[in-house]
């Protein structure tokens, strides 16, 4: 057999969770499956699955050879497709994970770009408020918004976003408009709930204040609606609230000396045989973030006005 049917009768196995039934779909006796593995394991040097006379288990060495099997079968797929087809097009499913707030307020509309370039390219969109630094093997592109921690994922710099605090104005009537940072200690504020805890610290260009008398939520978008409603300042992504600052129902709040940068990166793992929709996608992404969003504060304070 060569290398590819190798492969494929691997994640095969991975996915049916049996080497018989592998072997079978592959049109290989139960003996012949079986010495296809053992080439492989002695070829790498390591363990693939673990083996019981009741199930088959990936070893974490398995879980990271198959995910890389994987990449390699799609990516000679698409050159396939391509050179079929005499064109340069990319096809395959691509799976995408972000923050809810940019799924809703950039990411939505960015993809449906992309479709339209690439209609054979299937999208898995994973949005979430709480997702963590870690990124499944089954996310082909994890965009990530923040400070990164270590990690052995390759991480490309998209764009910087800005977040602003503000407020609806019956809130800046009721509660005054705070001229200083640590004024926003006791006032009423509005904290999105992580995993990780309340984002309750808040970097008002360089200070940081940490306010105390705060609702809080794990949906992002009750935060916003909370700010709408009156309930007290928020502290958010500047694109998740420039319409209604643009509409009257949120105002800005001594921006743009209180707002303060955060990276956008996309991620993803380092696999040698990256799929060709991976890069176009994310080639399309830092290009479209590029054009979308201010690229300094004050240009932010002018985006959220802009009609």
């Amino acid at each position: 057999m060569n290398r590819l049917s190798d492969m494929q009768l691997l994640v095969d196995a991975a996915d049916l969770s049996s080497l018989s039934a592998a072997g079978r779909r592959a049109g290989l006796s139960p003996a012949a499956a079986s010495a296809c593995l053992q080439r492989v394991e002695a070829m790498l040097g390591a363990r693939l699955f673990e083996r019981t006379s009741r199930q088959l288990r990936l070893t974490d060495e398995g879980r990271i050879y198959i995910a890389s099997c994987r990449v390699a079968i799609e990516t000679m797929r698409e050159a396939e497709r391509a050179v079929r087809s005499g064109t340069d097009g990319v096809s395959g499913t691509l799976r995408v994970s972000a923050p809810s707030d940019l799924g809703r307020n950039l990411l939505v509309d960015i993809l449906d770009s992309f479709m339209g370039l690439h209609p054979e390219v299937r999208i898995v969109l994973t949005l979430s408020d709480s997702l963590s630094r870690f990124v499944p093997d089954d996310i082909d592109v994890a965009i990530r918004v923040g400070p990164l921690e270590d990690s052995d994922l390759v991480a490309r710099h998209l764009a910087d976003s800005w977040r602003v605090v503000c407020a609806s104005p019956t809130c800046i009537a009721t509660c005054g408009m705070p001229r200083h940072p640590e004024d926003l200690v006791e006032l009423p504020t509005l904290v999105l709930t992580t995993n990780a805890g309340p984002r309750n610290e808040w970097r008002l260009g360089e200070a940081v204040v940490r306010v105390r008398r705060y609702h809080e939520c794990t949906d992002s978008e009750v935060i916003r609606k909370w700010a709408v409603l009156g309930r007290g300042f928020a502290y958010r992504q500047l694109w998740a609230v420039a319409a209604d600052v643009r509409e009257g129902r949120l105002v800005l709040v001594n921006a743009p000396a209180w707002s303060a940068p955060t990276p956008i990166h996309a991620m993803y793992h380092p696999n040698v045989f990256q799929p060709p929709r991976v890069r176009r996608f994310v080639d399309f992404l830092h290009a479209e973030l590029a054009k979308r969003l201010p690229s300094n504060a004050d240009d932010a304070t002018a985006f959220s006005s802009a009609g």
